[in-house]
C-alpha cells in the first residue's frame, strides 16, 4: 500500500486541497479560490517527537495537518509541559502569529510521524483581506480556542483529578470519528498529565480505577474509553461517584 509521500504529484495535490475544502474555513468557497490558495501551500514532513516550531519562534505560517497529530504546549516556570491542546487530520493550527505577525506564543511537536501543509504569513494576510467571510470565520475559531484554554485554566485551579481526567479523556475522544465506545484515543499517560496539569503518577493510578470499573482500557500507545456516560457523569457533577 503506498505511502503519501509516494503518491503522484496531482493526487498529492488534491490530498492538500481536501484539507481546505473540508475545513470550516474553507469549505464554502468556491473551488476555483481553493486551489489557488492551495497554490500557495507547501508540505513539510515531521517525525515522531521533533520540534515544529517553539515559543517565540517567528510567525510566519499558518499550518495544517494533513496526517498524524500535533501537540502544542508551554512548559511551566518548573519546567513542566502543559498541553493546550491537540491537533489531528484535517485541522490547522499557528494563526494567532499568523495573524499578528509576532513570535509563536506556544511549542508544537509531532505526537506522531506527521505531513503538514504550511501557508506563508505573506500569502494568506492578503488572501483574508479579499475574503472577508474566511477572516470572520477566523476570529470565530480564534474565539472558540480562547474559550477553551479559558475553561482548561479554571478546571486546571479549580476542579479535583477525576473530573479533570474525565473531561479530557472526552474531549479527545470527541474528535476521534465521533468519539464511539471503545475508540482509542492515540496518546501516552504522560501527555494525558500534562493536559490535566496533574503527576502522570496520580493519572495513572485513576486510569486504573476506571480500568477495575470497566469504563476504561489501557493499550499500547493510547487509551479506550468504553463508557463514555459513566465519565460524562463524572464531568458533569464535579467529583468521583459511581453512578451506575
Amino acid at each position: 500500500m503506498p505511502i503519501l509521500g509516494d503518491k503522484p504529484p496531482a493526487e498529492r495535490t488534491r490530498d492538500r486541497l481536501s484539507l481546505l475544502r473540508n475545513h470550516p474555513l474553507f469549505q464554502d468557497l468556491p473551488g476555483s479560490v481553493i486551489e489557488h490558495l492551495g497554490s500557495y501551500m507547501k508540505t513539510r514532513k515531521v517525525p515522531r517527537g521533533a520540534t515544529i516550531f517553539a515559543k517565540g519562534d517567528p510567525g510566519t505560517g499558518l499550518m495544517g495537518v494533513l496526517t498524524g497529530s500535533v501537540k502544542v504546549s508551554v512548559a511551566s516556570a518548573e519546567g513542566k509541559d502543559i498541553v493546550l491542546n491537540i491537533f489531528r487530520e484535517g485541522e490547522v493550527f499557528g494563526e494567532i502569529a499568523l495573524l499578528d505577525g509576532r513570535p509563536r506564543t506556544a511549542d508544537a511537536a509531532a505526537m506522531s510521524d506527521c505531513e503538514l501543509i504550511v501557508i506563508e504569513r505573506r500569502d494568506f494576510v492578503p488572501f483574508l483581506s479579499s475574503h472577508p467571510d474566511v477572516t470572520i470565520k477566523f476570529i470565530e475559531i480564534l474565539c472558540s480556542r480562547l474559550r477553551r484554554t479559558s475553561e482548561q485554566v479554571q478546571d486546571v485551579t479549580f476542579l479535583n483529578l477525576p473530573t479533570r481526567l474525565a473531561k479530557a479523556l472526552l474531549q479527545l475522544t470527541s474528535s476521534e470519528q465521533g468519539g464511539a465506545p471503545g475508540r482509542k484515543v492515540a496518546i501516552t499517560q504522560r501527555e494525558i498529565s500534562q493536559m490535566i496539569g496533574r503527576s502522570r503518577e496520580s493519572t495513572n493510578k485513576q486510569l486504573r480505577a476506571w480500568v477495575k470499573r470497566g469504563w476504561v482500557r489501557l493499550e499500547r500507545g493510547g487509551v479506550s474509553v468504553v463508557a463514555p456516560d459513566k465519565l460524562a457523569a463524572i464531568a458533569a457533577e464535579g467529583s468521583d461517584f459511581d453512578p451506575s
